[in-house]
C-alpha cells in the first residue's frame, strides 16, 4: 500500500465514476457529427458537433487517467491482486487490437492471392507503382525496431531504481516515435498513388494509416507516463502504467515487422 492507506481486502471496488457516460456521450456527439458532416449541407454546424465530441473525449480520457493515477500512485488500490486483472485487461485489450489488423491483412492477402481480371490477374495490380521497401519503409523499421529497444532500456533502468536512466531513454523512444511518423507522413504526400487508386491503393493505406495512428496513441501513451515518471511516480515494484504502456509499443513494432514484410517488401519480389 502507499501513503499509508489500508484497505480490509485485495480488490479495488471503485468509486461511482462520471467518466465513462462522459465518454460514450462524446463519442456519439463526434461520430454523429462526422456523419453529418459528410452527407449535410449544414457543413459548419454538423463540424461544430463533431469538434465539441472530440474534444469530449480528450477531456475524458485525460481526467479518466488522472484518477486511475491517483488511484495507483497515491490510494494505494493496485494492489498485487488488482494488478493481475490490470495485465490479463491489458493483455486482452492487445488481444483485440491484433484481430483488427488480421481484418486488414485477410482483404490484402484475399486480393493478393486470388488477383481478378479487373486488376489484370497479378499482384500488384498492372500499371501500379510501388513503394522501394529499402527507403523510406527500412529507415523507418530500424527507427521502430529501436525504439523498441530503448523502451526497454527505460524499463530495466526503473526496475533497478534508475530514475534518470529511466527517464532518458523513455523520451528517446518518444522522440523515435515522432520521428517515424513524420517519415510516414512525408511518404504519404509523396506516394506514387491515391487512396482512391484501386484495390492496391486503399489496402496499403488502410493497413499502414491504421497502425501509423496506433504509434501516434502509443506515443501520447508513453509521453503520460514520461510525465508521471518526472512527477515522481512509479517505483521499482510497481510501476504496471508504464508495462502497459511498453506492451502496447512493443505491438507496434511487430506490427510493422508484418507491414515491412507484407505491403512493402513482397510486390517488388
Amino acid at each position: 500500500m502507499t501513503d499509508g492507506h489500508a484497505h480490509p481486502h485485495p480488490y479495488h471496488l471503485v468509486d461511482p465514476s462520471p467518466w465513462p457516460i462522459v465518454g460514450a456521450a462524446s463519442a456519439f456527439l463526434a461520430f454523429g457529427g462526422a456523419v453529418l458532416y459528410m452527407h449535410s449541407d449544414r457543413a459548419l454546424v454538423d463540424a461544430m458537433v463533431m469538434i465539441v465530441g472530440v474534444v469530449g473525449i480528450l477531456y475524458m480520457m485525460v481526467r479518466w487517467f488522472m484518477d486511475i493515477s491517483v488511484e495507483g500512485e497515491h490510494g494505494g488500490y493496485h494492489t498485487p491482486v488488482v494488478q493481475v486483472g490490470l495485465r490479463y485487461g491489458m493483455a486482452l485489450f492487445i488481444m483485440s487490437e491484433v484481430m483488427f489488423f488480421v481484418a486488414f491483412f485477410w482483404a490484402y492477402f484475399n486480393t493478393a492471392f486470388f488477383p481478378t481480371e479487373q486488376i489484370g490477374s497479378v499482384w500488384p495490380p498492372n500499371g501500379m507503382d510501388v513503394f522501394d521497401p529499402w527507403g523510406i519503409p527500412f529507415l523507418n523499421t530500424i527507427i521502430l525496431l529501436s525504439s523498441g529497444g530503448t523502451v526497454t532500456v527505460a524499463h530495466h533502468g526503473l526496475r533497478h531504481g534508475n530514475r534518470s536512466q529511466f527517464i532518458l531513454w523513455l523520451a528517446i523512444t518518444i522522440l523515435l516515435g515522432l520521428t517515424f511518423t513524420a517519415f510516414q507522413a512525408y511518404e504519404y504526400i509523396h506516394a506514387p498513388f491515391s487512396f482512391t487508386g484501386g484495390v492496391y491503393p486503399t489496402t496499403f493505406f488502410m493497413a499502414t494509416g491504421f497502425h501509423g495512428f496506433h504509434v501516434i496513441v502509443g506515443s501520447i501513451f508513453l509521453s503520460a507516463m514520461l510525465l508521471r515518471g518526472i512527477l515522481g511516480h512509479f517505483n521499482p515494484d510497481q510501476h504496471f502504467g508504464f508495462e502497459a504502456a511498453a506492451w502496447y509499443w512493443h505491438f507496434v513494432d511487430v506490427v510493422w515487422l508484418f507491414l515491412f514484410t507484407c505491403i512493402y517488401w513482397w510486390p517488388t519480389v
